[in-house]
């Protein structure tokens, strides 16, 4: 393991990010580790080491501006954003959709880094993906702190992240913590049906 990693790591446990027990995750899925990036990003001096490691990897990167999801990107993309010197800005929902609002806009052909705190299945920035594409943006890569996702999960872009975990996670029918009768949380922001 990097000296980076062990740093991201110790950073994340230090603070009291990394979490053991039974979750429910933002993709439906259930796991045994849980990654709360906000328990991070509420210390800008670590959220600032954390996300260093990422702006390092974004040095021979062409883009023009940052864009996170509501609820885990937002703090991600403006510490990329001031870390980087490009602007950064929040997609968030709206009776129900992801949408770009507040005045923000994507003009035709800018190169755009999403940014995320956790990947798990790549839900809610290919959500974003598909409005940046729609305004006539340019998807040059994606960035989070924690790339947590399972073996298979790819994706099409370029993938910047802090630290990769590997934490198990498992379809609801087929979750061993649910069979042994283990309740679970749901720490994550999106409501789940």
């Amino acid at each position: 393991m990097e000296n980076t990693d062990m740093m991201v790591i110790d950073t994340l446990k230090e603070v009291g990010a990394l979490l053991e027990g039974h979750f429910l995750l933002s993709s439906g899925r259930h796991s045994d580790r849980y990654c709360q990036c906000a328990k991070l990003l509420q210390y800008p001096d670590k959220a600032e080491k954390v996300l260093k490691v990422v702006a390092d990897k974004l040095k021979d990167v062409d883009f023009d501006m940052v864009v996170g999801p509501a609820m885990g990107g937002v703090v991600v993309s403006y510490e990329l954003a001031r870390q980087t010197g490009k602007p950064g800005i929040f997609a968030e929902r709206q009776d129900g959709t992801m949408t770009i609002r507040r005045g923000f806009e994507i003009k035709k052909g800018q190169k755009i880094i999403i940014s995320e705190d956790v990947i798990t299945t790549g839900k809610s920035f290919l959500e974003v993906a598909d409005i940046i594409k729609a305004q006539g943006g340019e998807i040059v890569g994606i960035c989070c702190i924690v790339d947590r996702r399972a073996e298979g999960v790819e994706i099409e872009y370029p993938l910047y992240s802090a630290v990769k975990l590997e934490v198990k996670s498992y379809e609801n029918e087929n979750c061993p913590l649910c069979k042994e009768g283990i309740p679970y949380v749901k720490p994550g922001s999106r409501n789940i049906k």
